[in-house]
């Protein structure tokens, strides 16, 4: 009789999601599928969280939310300002109340809400292409907004832009209908002075290494003005004096196909190139700014969402200091990409998961550490593990086990899965065999008449971690044989997170093939 054999995955898929690479060789420490899960910051899968309306308004009505930015004031003070059915709103408790126009003249025209959000001396300010540029001071009135140019003291022309940074003591604004190579910028500490001062210009026209290029989008760290184009960037230094600024470095063949992909990390500036997503990696003993691929092991599957979003607007991101991840939206398929930015793979890459049915329009991490979501008819949070009251399901397989031995055929015994979940949670195993796509299954449910949290107590005294969650290991008898064979497990989210420890594979030995 053969013996029992047992090959176990300690912290299974801590890798992230592989769709990259071959699945024939791939390392267990990779998932093929890896769906509405997180990488915790214990390095092993879990569930994401959900979303949660905090706040709806008459006026938004059902439409949706594409705009979210925090005004924080000169106090300290902190209002959610956000856009949607081509009106703003400020977040007063569970309501948005829109803000209305009050700059003395014509009401602006506002057919859409793709705004970029900048904060300086306490006010807010709101960028789009075609559109006046517009204001939100709460010292001129906190009940209304005007157009930048009505400010009582402004002076020059308001570039119509759709990009824009505070930066420096300034606004820095970019791309109009009319010129998309030219950067302006204001006055110090004067959101609404575009001339005289320290305000100026920069056009670009033959500063672009290999030619012609447009602006996408602007970034700003450690007095450098980064201005990315749609297929070169470059990087100015010496940006807080924006008169004997120069150009530092130049970088071709790679550039921002979306103005809400960037995102400054406390390291780094991640954004999405027509490549896949990329890190602007800076370097302090040498010249050059290299740029690694941070979607490396999902960068196919990046690139083809990319080619079916119909325009650079519908692709949002987020970056969550306390979660720790980079998000990318693409809207029109629906389809999150979650990255774990805590520390990158030996390539350079970082670890990834894919989010479905949460469906962000924009986001906005906030001063108190909350990660706001646009919805259709709300303001959301990222919080809780249900979608606004609704379930949602968790997928995870790994990759196809050879068990070191890819000639000899395997009987699969028993699968025994080590979870961090709820008490009576319903849990899905399934298994296949062979690269197949058919799978076998069976159910169990996670049981303990103990009812401990994780370590026996709440984890560092968090709600979160409450008497209704353990750590258990579930058996379930499993049947099949092949050379190969594939793990995975399913399960509906009801509102406690869910996450995967070990899993420990029993099998005897077949023959060879």
């Amino acid at each position: 009789m053969q013996p029992i054999r047992t090959f176990s995955i300690t912290a299974p898929g801590f890798a992230g999601l592989n769709t990259q690479d071959s699945s024939v060789d791939m390392a267990s420490q990779f998932a093929l599928e890896a769906y509405n899960c997180v990488i915790d910051k214990f390095g092993r899968v879990g569930s994401r969280k959900g979303w949660t309306s905090v706040a709806t308004g008459a006026a938004l009505g059902s439409a949706n939310i594409d705009t979210i930015g925090e005004l924080i004031e000169t106090n300290g003070t902190g209002t959610i300002i956000c856009a949607g059915n081509n009106k703003l709103f400020k977040k007063s408790g569970s309501s948005l109340v829109e803000i209305t126009y009050g700059g003395g003249g014509v009401a602006p025209t506002i057919t859409a809400s793709n705004w970029q959000t900048c904060v300086l001396n306490g006010a807010i300010l709101f960028f789009q292409e075609g559109y006046d540029a517009l204001l939100y001071d709460p010292s001129l009135s906190t009940t209304q907004y005007r157009r930048v140019s009505e400010h009582p003291t402004a002076s020059g022309t308001v570039p119509k832009a759709n990009c824009a940074i505070a930066a420096y003591g300034r606004i820095w604004a970019a791309r109009t209908d009319t010129d998309k190579i030219t950067v302006s910028w204001t006055d110090t500490l004067t959101y609404q002075k575009w001339t005289a001062g320290t305000a100026g210009s920069l056009n670009l026209y033959g500063v672009f290494p290999q030619g012609g290029d447009e602006i996408i989008g602007l970034a700003a760290h450690n007095n450098e003005l980064i201005i990315f184009g749609k297929k070169q960037i470059l990087i100015y230094t010496g940006a807080k004096d924006p008169s004997t600024m120069t150009l530092y470095d130049a970088i071709g063949n790679c550039g921002c196909v979306g103005r809400d992909t960037i995102q400054n990390t406390p390291t780094d500036i991640i954004f999405l190139s027509d490549g896949g997503v990329r890190a602007l990696s800076r370097t302090i003993q040498e010249k050059s700014a290299p740029l690694s691929v941070v979607s490396r092991s999902v960068n196919d599957d990046v690139i083809q969402y990319l080619a079916n979003e119909a325009s650079s607007s519908t692709m949002k991101s987020v970056y969550s200091p306390a979660d720790s991840f980079y998000l990318l939206e693409f809207i029109t398929s629906g389809t999150t990409y979650c990255f774990d930015m805590r520390t990158p793979m030996q390539d350079g890459s970082y670890r990834a998961t894919v989010w479905n049915g949460i469906a962000p329009r924009c986001f906005c991490y906030s001063k108190d550490r909350v990660l706001y979501i646009g919805k259709a008819g709300a303001l959301g949070q990222y919080s809780g593990y249900s979608d606004n009251g609704s379930q949602y399901r968790m997928t995870y397989y790994t990759s196809w086990l050879d068990f070191g031995d890819p000639i000899r055929t395997s009987i699969l015994k028993r699968i025994n899965m080590t979870l961090f979940g709820t008490i009576n949670q319903p849990i899905v195993y399934k298994w296949g065999f062979d690269y197949q796509s058919a799978t076998k299954s069976q159910s169990n449910t996670i049981t303990d008449t103990s009812r401990v949290a994780e370590y026996g107590i709440g984890e560092y005294g968090l709600a979160e971690f409450n008497r209704n969650l353990v750590i258990k290991s579930l058996s379930s008898p499993a049947a099949g044989i092949g050379k190969v064979i594939q793990v995975g497990m399913e399960c509906q989210i009801v509102g406690y997170p869910i996450s995967v420890q070990r899993i420990d594979v029993y099998t005897k030995d077949g023959a060879y093939k």
